[in-house]
């Protein structure tokens, strides 16, 4: 059982006091949760879904508007799950959730030849099945636990190799129109999740069950992040800020800017 808030260090009560400060900041910024809402919060057992769903049932308990949560985890049916962890962590902590039940480990296995990576068609499905669930049981918001270094992995990532300048966005509509997806986590930064994780000490669930994905284009990218931090201090935050501060008449996409308009002065 994870370690309560009260029975941590101060150092990690303080933690908690910051990382909460931005989940507030960027629901309030990007208008991620309003009076009445009903938040599915999907739980992976992973240490970035752990920390979301802590920290939005301690902004639940203070916030100006009420709102519901429910725990949701999708069991893949992979060899070796332990399917009783989440289940008993959110029974002690008394929280609401569901835990649904779809092989797509099976299919995942029989589509992507062996050796390919298998997290994108697996987070597909596993991402058709949550938006169903909510949709169904008419829940207004799902929270994802991606953070900041997920939104600058994926930003080169798409620069690197698919010729795109594109992210992930604090809050979007899905592809369907039937969900709107939030990401409280978007200003948080993966090292401090971590440590907070570590000092709560959560049932982490590795997720390695599919096999080893070291050659991952993303895990090249972190270590590319990871080395940018720690040989040029600051440059990572200057990537994060960039993202926040876009100027599309600087770019050279026509269908964000109207190039055409702009005449010569001769010509006005």
């Amino acid at each position: 059982m994870a370690l309560a808030i009260e029975q941590v260090s101060n150092t990690a009560r303080r933690l908690h006091a910051r990382l909460r400060g931005q989940v507030g900041k960027a629901i309030e910024d990007f208008s991620m949760i309003e009076d009445g809402d009903r938040v599915m919060v999907c739980l992976s057992g992973g240490k970035d879904s752990y920390a979301l769903l802590d920290l939005l049932l301690s902004l639940q308990r203070a916030a100006p508007v009420r709102f519901e949560l429910l725990a949701v985890n999708l069991d893949q049916k992979q060899p070796g799950f332990p399917a009783e962890v989440l289940p008993d962590y959110l029974r002690g902590l008394g929280v609401p959730f569901r835990v649904i039940e779809q092989d797509t480990y099976s299919v995942v296995k029989r589509v992507v030849p062996e050796g390919k990576t298998m997290c994108g068609l697996c987070s597909r499905l596993r991402r058709g099945a949550l938006y169903d669930f909510a949709a169904a049981e008419g829940y207004t918001k799902i929270a994802l636990g991606h953070h900041a270094d997920d939104a600058m992995e994926t930003l080169f990532l798409n620069l690197f190799f698919a010729g795109r300048l594109k992210s992930m966005p604090p809050k979007l509509r899905s592809d369907d129109g039937r969900n709107i997806v939030i990401r409280p986590l978007a200003y948080c930064r993966e090292r401090e999740i971590a440590r907070y994780a570590r000092a709560r000490q959560y049932p982490i669930i590795p997720c390695t069950l599919c096999g080893s994905q070291r050659n991952m284009q993303r895990q090249l990218v972190k270590t590319m992040l990871e080395e940018w931090e720690s040989r040029h201090p600051g440059r990572v935050e200057s990537v994060l800020a960039a993202m926040k501060n876009v100027a599309p008449s600087h770019l050279m996409d026509r269908e964000l800017f109207d190039f055409g308009e702009l005449a010569s002065a001769r010509d006005s």
